[in-house]
C-alpha cells in the first residue's frame, strides 16, 4: 500500500431502528442525507442506505471521551458510539432535528478544537453530534495539541508535536482551555 492509499473504500454503518419509517424520515428527510438506495425482503425486512458524506472512524480512549464530553455537554453523556455530522451550519440543523422529534442534549456550544458542537438523541437509538468546523484544517494545524501520529521522526508513539495540516483532538496532556477561546459573538467561551 502507498503512501496515502487507503484499503477501505466506505464506513457503512448499519443501525437497527424499532420505527424504520420514523428514522427514515428523520434522516433522510430532515437531516437530509441522500437515499442512496432501498431494499425490501422477506418478511418486512427494510433498508434505507442513505449518503452520509465522507467517513472517518475516530478511536478515543476513556479520558478523551470524557474530555469531548466535557466540551460538547458539560458532564459524561452518552453511549460508547456516538454518530458525528459535520454540517454547514450547526445552530439551524439541531432546530430543525430537534423540530423534528430528536430531544436536545447539549445546545451548540464552542469546543476547544475550535468546532461548534450541539449533541441530541435522535430516532433509532443513535446519540448525534453535530458539528461546524470554525477555523480551517490548515489553521488548526497550527495549533498546540493538533496533529497525527505520523510523520514524526522515529517516534510513532510522540503525539505532543501536530504533524503538519493534521489535527487531532487536544489530550488532557496538551489540551487547549475551553475558557481561553474567544467566541464568535467575543464573550469567553462557556465550554
Amino acid at each position: 500500500m502507498t503512501s496515502g492509499e487507503c484499503p477501505v473504500l466506505q464506513l457503512r454503518l448499519l443501525v437497527e431502528t424499532d420505527d424504520y419509517d420514523a428514522a427514515v424520515r428523520f434522516y433522510r428527510d430532515e437531516l437530509g442525507l441522500p437515499e442512496q438506495a432501498a431494499f425490501a425482503g422477506a418478511g418486512e425486512a427494510r433498508v434505507a442506505i442513505l449518503d452520509a458524506g465522507r467517513a472517518t472512524l475516530e478511536l478515543a480512549n476513556q479520558a478523551q471521551r470524557r474530555l469531548i464530553d466535557d466540551a460538547e455537554v458539560g458532564h459524561p453523556s452518552g453511549p460508547r458510539i456516538r454518530v458525528a455530522l459535520e454540517v454547514a451550519g450547526t445552530t439551524e440543523m439541531t432546530e430543525r432535528l430537534v423540530a423534528a422529534g430528536a430531544t436536545l442534549v447539549s445546545s451548540p456550544r464552542q469546543t476547544p478544537w475550535r468546532s461548534l458542537n450541539a449533541r441530541l438523541d435522535a430516532p433509532a437509538g443513535l446519540q448525534l453530534t453535530l458539528f461546524q468546523e470554525l477555523e480551517p484544517l490548515t489553521q488548526r494545524a497550527g495549533r498546540p495539541g493538533f496533529g497525527t501520529h505520523a510523520g514524526r521522526a522515529g517516534d510513532s508513539t510522540d503525539t505532543s508535536r501536530p504533524a503538519p495540516g493534521v489535527r487531532r483532538h487536544p489530550s488532557p496532556r496538551n489540551a487547549i482551555s475551553a475558557s481561553s477561546i474567544e467566541r464568535d459573538d467575543g464573550r469567553a467561551s462557556q465550554g
